[in-house]
């Protein structure tokens, strides 16, 4: 009986076996069938499988240098793998070196035509490049081998819309509407831009619509609602005047876990950033206070920012307006730690690339112009304690610095991501409820909030010169972004927005690189950073950041032998009062914007 007992539980270990073998076959065919994976990257050793997940984890904290080693290790080790080529590929694009990062997308597409992540990386490549044909033709590709993945789809919408393939756009967006397609309302507002280029402006008001009910908070989404607005007013013109109604107005569809303040993580974000100079050409990057198309993920991981049209008011009629290379530049100055409020324009000298400007088009104290104000408030754990307080002096700020009527803000908190709690408003009791409304726990994505209240600041509508102010209350600490400190300094740049950093860490201490986080965001877009210390002295160092706000000045001029090339260019103001040099705080440079490449 021991014997025939023996024999029958072997015989159910050798079923188990064969049965765990089975659904792991099944799941690797599925993952490969749904596009997961290649079927190659099953084939993989071990120890090219173990170098591919210390590259990955590297990647998630951000530390694409390292992880390329773990990766051309993982391809020496088997040539064939297909996810190490494209996660090369990745780190190359972090590391802004898109030559090579083609290479690799490309080289997993030959090794496997029938996956299609590597297609859709090759048309996101060449999408933050402005090639929409080739962007097209890979996205295209990727969309035939995965139809119903609903983020290639949106992806492929922009590259199309790049084409002027407008009839095709609203084809494609009508596909990603009849799929789950949560996070990716953007296809609408692209949808809606292709209508406006086809004249269909019922389509045009059905895709703005849906936008807006799905993501009523984008920051695209002042935008959408100032068209729909014209739409409507047409529709009344029409009525009104019959067969003689005027043209429709042009409008324009653009496009919880422990951290700390010192960590390898902040380091490493720290490292990478460099000087502003560094980086060379900026493909994204401009002169002016215009903001970018957000990004779309994509279900194989990555993202991409798509550029787009900027977008001006002429005559009261909305049209898309051709790029100005006018630098705009805010600036405080004081003396001995006093604002000085009383300059002129003879009393400020610029120096762009160490000349002067060629000619200055406009000289005013930030006080005559509309405020654009972004609070960002995290409401991380790590932020438990003191999160009641802050509330309380974030309201008292608010409530004062949007002093004029034609001031507007917005209230947003983050943790993991960032949520919107009060959109664009003037009531400063309805912006005090939206701060009332925070609330804490969950992890701290820092990097990931700044670019999305950058973004959602630039893309306000304006008809005028406008001061776009972004506050953070918030310790520095970062451990759940997608982006890096750099892009988001970058995004800053783009979108023309200042920050103001106020940390929210008890006592003051040596400097941590959480402190340096806070400074770098500030200093580079021309803010400045406050340590108050103390939840006691939280409310005088706002008092005197409002102060700081009103007191800046704004600069419009003509940069002299200007070259649209996307290069780093230095800013420098010198600004003196009767004789006597005083201290000045701006940014300390841009990038040029850069001349599309025709299609």
């Amino acid at each position: 009986m021991e014997q025939i007992d023996f024999a029958q539980i072997y015989l159910d270990t050798q079923n188990r076996q064969v049965k765990e073998i089975e659904r792991i076959r099944a799941q690797d065919k599925e993952r490969v069938d749904s596009g997961v994976i290649s079927a190659l990257d099953l084939e993989a050793p071990n120890n090219a499988v173990e170098e591919f997940n210390r590259a990955n984890t590297l990647m998630k904290a951000q530390n694409s240098k390292e992880a390329m080693k773990h990766l051309q290790k993982a391809i020496v080790d088997y040539p064939k793998f297909v996810s190490a080529h494209i996660g090369l590929g990745l780190a190359y694009v972090d590391q802004e070196d898109p030559g090579h990062a083609k290479s690799e997308f490309e080289e997993a597409a030959k090794l496997d035509a029938k996956f299609p992540g590597s297609f859709c990386h090759l048309g996101q490549l060449a999408l933050s490049l402005n090639d929409f044909t080739t962007a097209e033709s890979a996205l295209e590709k990727a969309a035939s081998l995965s139809p119903k993945d609903a983020g290639v789809l949106s992806v492929l919408a922009y590259a199309q819309n790049g084409t002027h393939q407008y009839e095709q756009v609203l084809q494609t967006a009508q596909r990603v509407h009849a799929l789950d397609h949560k996070g990716m309302a953007n296809v609408h507002y692209v949808a809606a831009a292709a209508a406006m280029a086809l004249k269909d402006f019922d389509t045009m008001e059905h895709e703005l619509s849906f936008f807006l009910g799905e993501d009523p908070t984008n920051a695209l989404a002042p935008v959408a609602r100032q068209n729909l607005a014209a739409l409507a007013h047409n529709k009344e013109v029409r009525a009104g005047l019959g067969a003689h109604a005027q043209s429709p107005t042009t409008v324009s569809a653009s496009q919880t876990m422990q951290t700390f303040p010192n960590s390898d993580r902040l380091k490493a974000q720290l490292s990478a950033l460099g000087n502003e100079s560094d980086a060379g050409t900026c493909a994204n990057c401009g002169t002016l206070a215009e903001a970018d198309s957000p990004g779309i993920g994509v279900a194989s991981g990555a993202a991409s920012t798509v550029p787009r049209s900027s977008v001006g008011r002429i005559g009261g009629v909305w049209t898309i307006r051709k790029s100005v290379d006018d630098v705009a530049l805010f600036f405080s100055v004081s003396s001995h730690g006093h604002m000085v409020n009383d300059l002129e324009a003879s009393d400020i000298q610029i120096r762009d690339d160490n000349r002067p400007p060629e000619k200055v088009v406009q000289f005013a104290s930030q006080s005559k112009l509309p405020l654009r104000l972004a609070l960002l408030v995290d409401t991380s754990g790590s932020v438990h304690d003191r999160f009641g307080f802050e509330k309380a002096a974030a309201t008292k700020f608010v409530q004062r610095v949007l002093s004029n009527p034609s001031d507007l803000g917005f209230i947003a908190g983050f943790a993991t991501e960032p949520t919107v709690t009060q959109d664009f408003s003037s009531n400063s009791i309805a912006l005090g409820n939206g701060i009332d409304k925070l609330a804490n726990g969950g992890g701290t994505a820092l990097f990931d909030a700044v670019s999305f209240a950058c973004r959602k600041l630039g893309e306000y509508p304006e008809d005028e010169r406008v001061a776009r102010v972004l506050v953070i209350l918030s310790d520095g600490e970062d451990n759940s972004s997608h982006s890096s400190l750099k892009q988001s300094a970058q995004v800053a740049e783009r979108t023309g927005v200042t920050i103001y950093t106020v940390s929210t860490k008890e006592g003051l201490g040596d400097k941590t690189d959480a402190d340096k986080v806070l400074e770098v965001l500030a200093e580079r877009s021309g803010g400045e950073a406050m340590f108050p210390g103390d939840l006691r002295t939280l409310g005088s160092s706002l008092d005197k950041l409002r102060e700081l706000i009103r007191s800046r000045y704004f600069i419009a001029y003509k940069p002299a032998n200007f070259q649209p090339n996307g290069s780093y260019r230095t800013i420098t103001v010198i600004a003196e009062k009767n004789g006597k040099r005083l201290q000045v705080r701006a940014r300390k440079g841009y990038h040029a914007r850069l001349e599309a490449s025709p299609n």
